[in-house]
């Protein structure tokens, strides 16, 4: 049996994905990385080196995450995955009024439930198969400031990623029989090619609702806060550490300035909260845009 440890990360090609997968192969870890297409697989691969194995498929897909299964089995012989990283997500802006269910909805089925269909599909080998030798492993559920904090036009993100925060406790208590712990990672803005992205949305089927004015506002600090955020590489390392931990915690948050973007905000009545966001915002009613 091998003792390299070996981890599954979702969501490989770019981002908060990608800088996990670097942070972990950095540190010695082979990974196995989730890309929807495989000349992003070998992109990964070209840049990480042998240690980062591609897996093709699309965290919607329950099928193609199966199938990938067995690749990963054979690598380990039969030893268990030292972990499970749940990364892939989407996020798309909109008042929650005018978006487009059909966005809603591919968000928690990208968000949620493809969490929780890598989580069905790769549990075995982290640890519900008792034939397995070695420690459980643990599962990170990559979840977002927004899992706990609810930002106006972020609703069907936020929805997704509260419900992801959810489930994740209920796996924790429910895998606490096999010894597998599961840990959420609450990123803030980082700084990752999303926001060129970000940058080139359009919005303007909203240009026509009363919501216009204060969309723009919301795009533009957002668009700030992202590109001045966190190194993605930080959330890795912060992974790392919910991996690696004696004691680990059952969530950690990486947010810049932290005791303002996270500690004050959850302690303070969500009535207030609400009121601070839309005077800012322009979203008080009777407020001049």
């Amino acid at each position: 049996m091998s003792e390299h440890r070996t981890v599954v990360v979702t969501g490989a090609s770019t981002g908060i994905g990608y800088a996990i997968a670097r942070v972990l192969v950095g540190h010695g870890v082979r990974v196995f990385g989730s890309v929807r297409r495989p000349e992003d697989g070998q992109r990964v691969r070209s840049d990480l080196g042998d240690q980062f194995v591609p897996l093709v498929f699309d965290v919607t897909d329950a099928p193609a995450i199966h199938a990938s299964v067995p690749a990963v089995a054979d690598a380990l012989g039969g030893a268990t995955l030292f972990g499970l990283v749940n990364n892939a997500g989407i996020a798309a802006g909109g008042p929650l009024i005018f978006q487009p269910l059909e966005e809603v909805r591919r968000h928690l089925e990208v968000n949620t439930l493809g969490a929780l269909a890598v989580t069905q599909a790769f549990s075995p080998l982290v640890g519900t198969d008792r034939a397995r030798t070695g420690k459980p492993g643990r599962i990170i559920n990559i979840s977002s400031v927004s899992g706990r904090i609810s930002a106006p036009f972020l609703g069907a993100y936020a929805a997704s990623k509260r419900a992801l925060e959810g489930m994740s406790h209920s796996l924790r208590r429910e895998l606490m029989l096999f010894g597998i712990d599961v840990i959420i990672v609450n990123p803030g803005s980082v700084v990752t090619p999303i926001w060129d992205k970000a940058e080139r949305i359009d919005g303007s089927r909203y240009e026509t609702t009363e919501y216009w004015p204060a969309l723009q506002r919301f795009w533009s600090s957002a668009l700030r806060s992202g590109r001045s955020g966190l190194p993605a590489a930080r959330v890795g390392e912060v992974v790392w550490e919910a991996l690696t931990a004696s004691s680990p915690k059952t969530s950690y948050p990486v947010v810049r300035r932290r005791l303002v973007n996270w500690t004050i905000p959850l302690a303070l009545p969500a009535r207030l909260v609400d009121w601070l966001i839309a005077r800012r915002l322009g979203l008080l009613r009777g407020q001049s845009p």
